[in-house]
């Protein structure tokens, strides 16, 4: 008989740390299949809450906001890349690669936790932004990955027209750093044990593991 596991995934879609902490994750869990019952649920995190409506460039926020230099960030662009083909997703950076606003896409999330599709819809605005490039903003590009998750779209331009959910998503950042997370992606399981950042699928397998049977270690 499976176990129940319950893991709450931190995190926010201009994170590609977080596409990787995902991708790893599902797949530590379907490595475990049978042996665990896994319901994950998304919450909101803004890595740039302040971020203006027409983006800035990759390249120069990277520079700005963490230090780095333009070799240090193409090189580590180059290894997000890689560990993305590893598990099975596409970065496209590029030059005019740019971060954008992401808090229409959190509200959506927070519509889509109800009808069961978190997952395809984080799975799908992952890919508008890094794969296809598209503005996290953009309502056209936002109600692409509705579609594409199997959701209705005219249901999810009514929440962008309307505010909805705002400040729903805006309680659940403020919970999440009032208990102390600060950076993402952050994946909590059974409210007890936390693991951070885009870590290879072994981590998260062994972690389960140890949870499931009893052996992880108090947080």
């Amino acid at each position: 008989m499976a176990t129940p596991l319950r893991i709450d995934f931190i995190s926010d879609i201009a994170c590609p740390w977080c596409v990787i902490g995902l991708r790893s994750l599902l797949v530590a869990l379907n490595n475990l299949d049978g042996e665990v019952e896994a319901q994950i649920r998304f919450w909101p995190f803004e890595l740039n809450p302040d971020m203006p409506p027409e983006g800035e460039n990759t390249t120069e926020h990277v520079q700005k906001k963490y230090g780095s230099n333009a070799e240090r960030s193409a090189a580590v662009r180059q290894a997000i890349k890689e560990h993305g083909e590893a598990l099975g997703f596409t970065f496209n950076y590029g030059p005019d690669s740019r971060i954008w606003n992401t808090f229409d896409a959190h509200r959506l999330l927070a519509w889509a936790l109800p009808q069961g599709k978190q997952l395809a819809l984080k799975q799908a605005l992952f890919k508008s932004n890094f794969t296809d490039q598209r503005p996290s903003n953009d309502t056209a590009a936002l109600l692409d990955a509705v579609r594409e998750a199997g959701l209705d779209a005219n249901a999810a331009r009514e929440v962008l027209e309307s505010g909805a959910f705002a400040d729903e998503v805006r309680a659940e950042e403020e919970q999440w750093r009032a208990n102390g997370i600060q950076a993402v992606p952050s994946v909590i399981f059974n409210q007890r044990w936390l693991i951070q950042g885009g870590q290879p699928p072994q981590i998260f397998e062994q972690a389960i593991r140890d949870i499931i049977t009893g052996n992880a270690k108090e947080a």
